[in-house]
Parts: C-alpha cells; sequence; structure tokens
C-alpha cells in the first residue's frame, strides 16, 4: 500500500479486512442451495434470511455508489434500504411478541389467595378467594351474616 498517503493506510487496511470478511460470510451462504437452506427453517427464520440477504445486498449495492463518487442519498437504494428496514422491524415485532412473557393466571390468583390467607380467621379464605376474583367474578353467592 506504498501508492496511498500514509493517513489512509490504516482505513484502507481495515476496510479491505472487512470487504474479506463479508466475502468469507457470503461465499459460506452462497456455498449451500437456497432451497436446501429455506427447508431446514421455519417461516419466520426464512423471512429473516430473506430481509437478510436483500439487507446485505442493497448495502453493498451502496457502497459500490459511494466508491464510484456517487451519492447513494439522492439514490433509490435509499428508499429500498428504508423499506427492508421496515419489514425488519416488522418480523422483530414479532419475534419479540412470541418470546413476550405470559401471565399465568391460575398462578396469579393461588399467589394472591396465598398471600391473603390469615389462619386466624375461620373466612380468611373465603375472602382471600373473592380478593382474587373480584366483585364481579365470586363464584359463591355471598351468605346472610347471622
Amino acid at each position: 500500500m506504498a501508492d496511498f498517503p500514509h493517513e489512509i493506510e490504516e482505513q484502507l487496511t481495515g476496510f479491505d479486512s472487512s470487504v474479506s470478511s463479508v466475502k468469507a460470510m457470503l461465499d459460506k451462504l452462497m456455498s449451500v442451495p437456497r432451497s436446501d437452506l429455506l427447508q431446514k427453517l421455519d417461516p419466520l427464520d426464512q423471512a429473516k434470511l430473506d430481509l437478510m440477504s436483500a439487507y446485505t445486498l442493497n448495502s453493498l449495492f451502496w457502497m459500490y455508489l459511494v466508491t464510484h463518487g456517487v451519492n447513494p442519498r439522492e439514490h433509490a437504494i435509499k428508499q429500498e434500504l428504508e423499506r427492508i428496514r421496515t419489514y425488519m422491524n416488522k418480523v422483530k415485532e414479532i419475534t419479540d411478541r412470541k418470546t413476550a412473557a405470559r401471565l399465568d393466571k391460575g398462578a396469579a390468583g393461588r399467589f394472591l389467595r396465598s398471600a391473603f390467607y390469615d389462619p386466624h380467621r375461620r373466612d380468611s379464605r373465603r375472602k382471600a378467594a373473592d380478593a382474587t376474583r373480584g366483585p364481579t367474578q365470586s363464584k359463591r353467592p355471598k351468605q346472610k351474616q347471622r
């Protein structure tokens, strides 16, 4: 790299390293037939793979435009990358919904009944159960007090 100014030699070395690692990843991805790869994935992972592939190719085209002196912000590639990012966010939302914690209502009710239980009061168990059900969900009719 003696042909380049010393100031950009480090940046060019880093760029060359990055391009080499991208090439290695793409070679690995392209070595497996796409149909074989998609058979092993569920639909959500297939969508992720398609989006990743489209984003990667468009990003590489963005870099190609930059290296040829074209401003990619004024090119249609910018809108394409934004469109792909929108779909990536939708897939992320779906993935997040699948992994979100779910409330086990039965366990929560048992926990509250246990917390409200008072062994010294005879009717505390019923009051604890009523407290977890709420006023509209009471299963037993109220008894008249004597």
